[in-house]
């Protein structure tokens, strides 16, 4: 299914799939041909199989850049979708919207969960990652199993661990990675 609204999204790690985040600058007065041009493209691109979802991002002041993402299953749909027909025909009927690309990064796997949206700065070492994801792995165990286990402890082995493994990857997305994100963030982005 597409995501078609304008907001942001957290991405799941580490399961294949790869964001692309663009940044395109647009010269003033051609902001309304631009965001019907992105909007254009990007619907098709949801059109293609394995295509996740999308959003488009207005500039955070004036004559900041836009951002455009794309989500797909793993880099071979990426990679369908930039060497198609398709795209080539969007790009060939953009003269006269004025705007270009500044920035491109393709973010697949934990990175997701690590980069500031707006940036291009890379993600941190995958150590400094399976640091961060531990600490907020530990205390929703914890919680879990003191909280469902009780619960679901006759459970069939398979449906016990499905049920842990949904609230659990419920969690380290919307919950504990952005918090873990954000407190660690001086730490992570530190060289």
């Amino acid at each position: 299914m597409a995501i078609t609204d304008t907001t942001e999204h957290s991405v799941p790690a580490d399961n294949g799939e790869v964001s692309l985040l663009i940044a395109r600058q647009v010269e003033p007065g051609y902001e309304e041909a631009f965001e019907s041009w992105a909007r254009g493209i990007l619907e098709t691109a949801a059109r293609f199989p394995d295509h996740l979802g999308y959003g488009l991002f207005r500039p955070a002041a004036e004559g900041a850049p836009w951002f455009l993402v794309h989500r797909f299953r793993d880099q071979k749909a990426l990679a369908r979708w930039q060497e198609s027909p398709e795209r080539a025909e969007w790009f060939a009927n953009c003269e006269g919207h004025h705007h270009t690309e500044i920035a491109r990064r393709e973010l697949q796997g934990m990175e997701t969960w690590f980069a500031k949206p707006g940036t291009t700065r890379p993600a941190p070492p995958r150590w400094k990652m399976a640091i961060s994801s531990g600490l907020a792995i530990f205390p929703i165990s914890l919680l879990g199993n003191a909280v469902l286990g009780p619960y679901l402890v006759n459970l069939n082995f398979v449906l016990r661990t499905a049920a842990f493994a949904a609230v659990f990857s419920t969690l380290m997305t919307y919950v504990a990675m952005p918090a873990v994100s954000r407190l660690l963030r001086p730490w992570l982005t530190r060289g």
